[in-house]
């Protein structure tokens, strides 16, 4: 239970809170809350053996989520169903990363809001399970009827439940929240939703959706996709498209359904002479049902189907004699798997070919994902020039500079919206890689504290993601160090040349070399894709172990990083195209170009770290900033900023650089000069 009072706590203790307190580790505070021990078996233990070096009482941050009555609710459905476990994944059908209101299950039953958890209930236990990035946001934010599991593995969840289930129980899920991988329990899908019947309605926004020009039309996308098809030789007659970025990229559409995100509710089923697309018919206009050639039944004509029926339309179409359906696996949900049978009409990759294709932009995408990047840099140079004036006021917090850089880039060109949630953090708050500030939260800037703002601006033509670390006083020794070796880690993936073919997780240590030279490292990926006016982490690009190989014409972010518990953190992250590069020998080699065109914080690099391959690479990243933001800023009339810009894009002298190649160069010469 939830008790705010630091003078008593309730008969369930029945303990003077000073009495507990002179025990425990946490200090006190007069307004925080606290949390009974729900476990009166060791509590009467610890009463009656006077140790209370456990803490009877627990800290409750007031970021805490009372989910009391959501679980009563939950057990009560599951009791009635006699399920023993229901797994919750932080996901929607169309298994994609950012959630609508109205999916955000995980975030209802828990209180916790990441990006990344899956959560279990039994009648006794209810556990979450999330990654390194949100260990310390789940503490603040779940109540003492939640455990926190850091092993997130699926072996570690499926002995969890072992554990925890009685022989012969039964575990509940929902088939349309799981992938095909997360499925693979001994269990029985059952679809029990834990909010109420008003709540869990489907809401859908009454916007429109609109369609978007683009230089490859919607028909001849359908025709490569077809192509892929005929060519495969496994002889496919249909595709099912489930993640919401296939189907708008197919037909150049963009929607609002999910925050950020230009998505829409939608599924896709393509063949060689139909196209079905089933969607929420209220949100389609009658220029957009022209757009589609809804009223014909060619191969170019677009079938508009209700939502609700891709899975009486699948089952139909799986009837059939004679046809194999293809699907990616990893946006699948289990729900539609299991109506393709037998397994002989059935046909599986791990994306879908329309992933693929549209993770390699053509020449036009390319194009305009680099202007958009050009003025985002405007946007952003705006808001670090005014951190810099306003910051030593101590008048401005998190919350201020989050509103002022989303702010600056509404003011640019095509701009609609952040891409995400910006995180904006200082000192012990950037610690957390991905931590938003709240009101609670929520902390004034100061010169003596890093400050860490990751953002990001969706603009008709391009996505942006860019993360920049700053000092306004004089960083500690080991601070500048830290940073630093993260710039160096993003200098090195930057500046690799590699076959063509090669995977991101292949290369991904370059990134945490210098880091590990010194015994620190990070946790959490090194990169992820991004797309046109889409979603801001665009799979499958990136370097983790189930991303596709790079290609030419792919967008990736490359973001070392490091953080300090309760002290500080730090990440580089730049946008990157894979571009094709000569060498003296090989062909088909490909490299990185940085198209994120904002300078790094020159107090906090230490040059004599840097090599000479280093610094020429960053002296060559400055220029570009000069020659590509420098004309935007003429253009936009803002000398203010561009002398800004000019001032932080001063080329760095050699002659600090790399001091202990320096000493070997000078221990040489004198060598040789003995010799002679």
């Amino acid at each position: 239970m939830l008790y705010r009072s630091p003078c008593f706590i309730p008969s369930c203790c029945g303990l003077k809170v000073c009495q507990v307190l002179k025990s425990c580790s946490k200090p006190v505070d007069p307004s925080a809350r606290w949390r009974c021990c729900p476990n009166e078996n060791l509590l009467g233990f610890l009463i009656k053996s006077e140790d209370f070096s456990l803490c009877v009482l627990q800290y409750l941050p007031s970021t805490a989520v009372s989910t009391t009555l959501q679980l009563q609710e939950l057990r009560y459905q599951m009791h009635l169903m006699s399920i023993s476990a229901y797994i919750i994944p932080g996901t929607d059908a169309h298994l994609s990363e950012y959630l609508a209101p109205r999916d955000a299950r995980v975030a209802f039953m828990t209180g916790f809001t990441g990006s990344a958890g899956t959560a279990v209930v039994t009648q006794s236990k209810a556990a979450l399970w999330t990654d390194s990035r949100y260990w310390v946001q789940a503490e603040r934010q779940m109540d003492c009827n939640w455990e926190l599991e850091k092993d997130v593995s699926v072996s570690s969840l499926a002995e969890w439940l072992i554990s925890e289930v009685p022989s012969g129980g039964e575990i509940g899920f929902d088939p349309f929240l799981f992938s095909l991988s997360e499925s693979q329990f001994s269990a029985p899908p059952v679809s029990l939703d834990a909010q109420s019947s008003d709540e869990n309605e489907v809401f859908v926004d009454a916007n429109k959706i609109m369609c978007l020009f683009a230089e490859r039309s919607w028909q001849t996308k359908v025709e490569h996709i077809r192509n892929q098809m005929r060519d495969n030789p496994y002889e496919p007659t249909a595709l099912l498209l489930s993640a919401l970025d296939e189907t708008a990229w197919l037909f150049n559409m963009r929607g609002n359904d999910i925050p950020y995100n230009p998505f829409f509710y939608s599924y896709t089923l393509l063949t060689m002479d139909e196209i079905w697309v089933f969607l929420h018919m209220n949100r389609l206009t009658d220029e957009l049902k022209a757009y589609l050639n809804s009223s014909c039944t060619g191969p170019l004509c677009v079938q508009l189907k209700n939502y609700e029926d891709v899975l009486g339309h699948l089952k139909t179409y799986v009837a059939q004699p004679g046809v194999k359906v293809w699907i990616g696996t990893e946006y699948t949900n289990y729900a539609l798997y299991e109506i393709i049978t037998p397994q002989d009409k059935l046909m599986t990759s791990s994306y879908s070919p329309v992933l693929t294709t549209k993770a390699v932009k053509d020449d036009k995408e390319q194009q305009i994902l680099r202007d958009a990047h050009v003025r985002d840099a405007v946007a952003v140079i705006q808001l670090l020039m005014w951190l810099e004036q306003a910051v030593p006021k101590g008048t401005e917090t998190e919350l201020s500079a989050a509103e002022y850089v989303n702010k600056c880039r509404s003011q640019q060109k095509d701009s609609r919206g952040p891409s995400f949630e910006t995180i904006s953090a200082s000192g012990p708050n950037a610690a957390l890689a991905h931590y938003s500030p709240t009101e609670e939260t929520n902390r004034k800037l100061t010169v003596d504290e890093m400050y860490l703002v990751d953002s990001g601006g969706q603009y008709l033509d391009g996505t942006t993601d860019i993360t920049r670390t700053v000092h306004w006083g004089t960083p500690t020794a080991m601070q500048k160090e830290a940073f630093t070796r993260v710039l160096m880690g993003n200098i090195e993936l930057s500046r690799t040349i590699f076959p063509s073919g090669t995977r991101g997780v292949n290369m991904e240590m370059l990134g945490r070399r210098a880091l590990w030279q010194v015994g620190l490292n990070y946790g959490h990926g090194t990169g992820h894709g991004v797309g046109n006016y889409f979603g801001v982490h665009e799979w499958p690009v990136g370097f983790q172990s189930n991303n596709v190989p790079f290609r030419p014409g792919m967008f990736t972010s490359i973001e070392p990083g490091y953080y300090k518990d309760n002290d500080f953190g730090i990440r580089i992250e730049d946008i990157v195209v894979i571009v094709p590069v000569n060498t003296k020998y090989g062909h088909n080699y490909l490299t990185f170009e940085t198209v994120s065109l904002v300078p790094y914080d020159r107090k906090l690099i230490d040059t004599s770290l840097l090599s000479s391959e280093q610094l020429e690479w960053l002296n060559n990243y400055y220029k570009t900033i000069r020659e590509l933001v420098g004309a935007e800023l003429d253009k936009q009339k803002l000398k203010e900023e561009k002398d800004w810009m000019l001032k932080h894009t001063e080329p760095f002298s050699s002659a600090s650089v790399c001091s202990s190649s320096l000493t070997v160069v000078a221990l040489a010469i004198a060598l040789l000069h003995n010799l002679v």
